[in-house]
């Protein structure tokens, strides 16, 4: 098996994991398990929570004392056990400290896997910036090859979903151990502290007012990404209670069609240079956010018969809403920090939006949907509950306007684009 074949399967596992349960577990949650909406909000806040600090420490870890591809793969064999023990969890509260010990597990392999695949490209010669994207594109293959898995085989609203995810963390746990070695590579060096390491020194950045509202507008945006994650998939499922909509496509299949906003964050993710050369950062930035509005407004009104046009456009737009933000968001800190805390930034930057901003949409959703449009009969007003999002939505793009200044200067993105890239944690 050749170096990029072997990194593309790892890849493609990598992401097979999280596609099995990240967009089914409302279903889930709320048809089979019946549990409550502001609890529900808390187990999305478990992948906020580890990202804040487990992805800095597992770093150490690999950089000082432990070869990168055994570490990963213990840390998979590690959450493949958690999550068999997911079905076996009969209330809320445990399954919170339960996904939480998942995410714990989970999250520091996402980066873990990029370091990785660059540090065995590099052994081989090749060029990371070149041959890194069309590996790391079957991540996203493997994401919606496992929603499809899920929804063929009718486990959507079953427990046998963390089975799914269980087998590949176990079979990807044991293939990291036969790759190319990655010994530690600072076990030499001096030891920074914990304040280097988790890039804390970064924060400075927020003394700058223009700063200060970038990074808040991230954590704003941060917050919507979970929205849909949670929602998207029990809203179509509740269609089912529906004689109109029971036998169609998007109740049948709901995560089959929810597959089609991975589908398309492949193909925005090609027309981003040419958005961010003519129209400039700010405005790509801008855009995001109006695609955001579109996104849950068109939940608000489609519907799996008529209206199914409606939840397919609103998957196409997240594409937009999702790559357009992350990607020109990483470019903005890219271009506006100085060389020695830019990477520093950039964790900065991925805090706010996965970390920070994750923790805050999951738990004040729940808490919303639970309080102001749960029904009596725990059935929910997804109508309302989607214009509500898309008017926060509204309201992020207008004070985005209103206060976020930058001017459009092409150079600055010329010289950006010929930076390694950088990758979200959340480019699912």
């Amino acid at each position: 098996m050749s170096t990029k074949l072997r990194l593309t399967v790892l890849s493609f596992l990598q992401f097979f994991i999280w596609g099995s349960w990240l967009i089914t577990i409302g279903a889930y949650w709320f048809q089979t398990k019946q549990w409550s909406g502001g609890e529900f909000g808390a187990i999305f806040s478990t992948m906020g929570i580890a990202s804040i600090f487990m992805p800095s420490l597992m770093g150490i870890v690999a950089d000082k004392w432990v070869n990168a591809e055994k570490l990963y793969g213990v840390l998979h064999i590690l959450g493949g056990a958690v999550l068999c023990a997911v079905p076996l969890v009969d209330n809320p509260s445990t399954m919170f400290w339960v996904m939480l010990l998942n995410m714990i597990f989970y999250m520091p392999t996402l980066a873990l896997s990029i370091a990785v695949s660059y540090s065995v490209l590099k052994r081989e010669g090749l060029d990371v910036v070149k041959d890194y994207p069309p590996i790391r594109v079957w991540g996203t293959i493997g994401f919606i090859a496992a929603m499809w898995t899920v929804s063929l085989l009718g486990i959507e609203k079953s427990a046998n979903q963390f089975y799914v995810a269980a087998g590949a963390a176990f079979l990807l746990g044991i293939y990291s151990f036969t790759l190319p070695k990655c010994p530690p590579t600072a076990r030499d060096t001096p030891s920074r502290s914990l304040v280097d390491v988790l890039g804390l020194k970064s924060f400075a950045l927020l003394r700058d007012r223009k700063m200060l509202t970038f990074f808040l507008f991230a954590m704003l945006l941060g917050a919507a990404l979970q929205l849909t994650n949670a929602y998207g998939d029990t809203f179509l499922h509740d269609f089912a209670g529906n004689p109109a909509y029971q036998d169609t496509l998007a109740v049948k299949y709901p995560a089959i069609i929810m597959s089609i906003s991975q589908i398309s964050e492949t193909l925005f993710i090609l027309a981003i240079p040419f958005f961010l050369r003519r129209f400039g950062i700010k405005q790509v930035m801008l855009f995001s956010m109006i695609a955001w509005v579109l996104r849950f407004g068109l939940f608000a009104y489609g519907n799996p018969g008529g209206g199914l046009w409606m939840i397919i456009l609103s998957c196409i737009v997240y594409g937009m809403a999702f790559d357009f933000f992350n990607i020109s968001g990483s470019l903005f800190v890219e271009t506006q920090t100085a060389p020695s805390i830019r990477a520093s930034a950039q964790g900065l930057f991925m805090m706010m939006t996965n970390g920070f901003g994750a923790v805050l949409g999951s738990l004040v959703s729940g808490e919303v949907i639970e309080r102001f449009f749960t029904n009596a009969d725990q059935s929910k007003d997804w109508h309302n509950i989607w214009l509500t999002f898309a008017l926060y939505a509204l309201g992020i793009a207008v004070l985005f306007v209103l206060l976020f200044r930058h001017k459009h200067n092409p150079q600055e993105v010329r010289n950006a684009e010929h930076t390694e890239p950088v990758l979200s944690v959340e480019q699912a």
